[in-house]
């Protein structure tokens, strides 16, 4: 079962905040590298270094160590036609153009599952079923603000 991991569950897995997220996330990336299920975009890869550096979970050569370690996994690289078909169903779904990106990768991976905080757990796109990790355990409603894009100006940047 091939799944496509979005920024929030690595950043989870690096936020010693919030220790049952961290676990979780931790636990499903080793099971996934493990399978060779594990799989990112480009795009998740950028987020996560940034994200992580500007929260201070990670130095920037930590992150950038992770991003190099995990990008030796499967990892869909943003074409062009990629973006074209991300815009589509962000039109299409109405869900943000940033989150239509990750699951246009992970359609294009043909991945099963698309692990997330940030879409409707159980939401489907044709076989891509969208999973929240942290649902079922409760970790969802830990105190604290959730990950998700924020609009700045000209761009959206992704935020804790």
């Amino acid at each position: 079962m091939r799944q496509l991991f979005d920024t929030n569950v690595l950043v989870c897995s690096q936020d010693p905040r919030e220790p049952k997220k961290r676990e979780i996330a931790r636990t499903l990336i080793a099971e996934a590298i493990g399978a060779d299920a594990f799989v990112l975009s480009t795009q998740v890869l950028v987020e996560f270094y940034a994200a992580c550096v500007r929260r201070k979970l990670l130095g920037p050569s930590q992150a950038l160590h992770l991003v190099q370690l995990w990008s030796q996994h499967d990892t869909v690289s943003h074409t062009p036609e990629l973006v074209a078909r991300g815009l589509v169903l962000h039109q299409a779904h109405s869900i943000s153009m940033w989150d239509a990106l990750v699951v246009q990768a992970a359609l294009d991976a043909r991945c099963d599952v698309l692990l997330t905080e940030d879409l409707q757990h159980g939401r489907r796109f044709g076989d891509l079923e969208v999973r929240n990790p942290f649902a079922a355990s409760g970790a969802h409603e830990r105190p604290g603000t959730p990950y998700r894009a924020r609009r700045t100006r000209g761009s959206a940047v992704r935020t804790r």
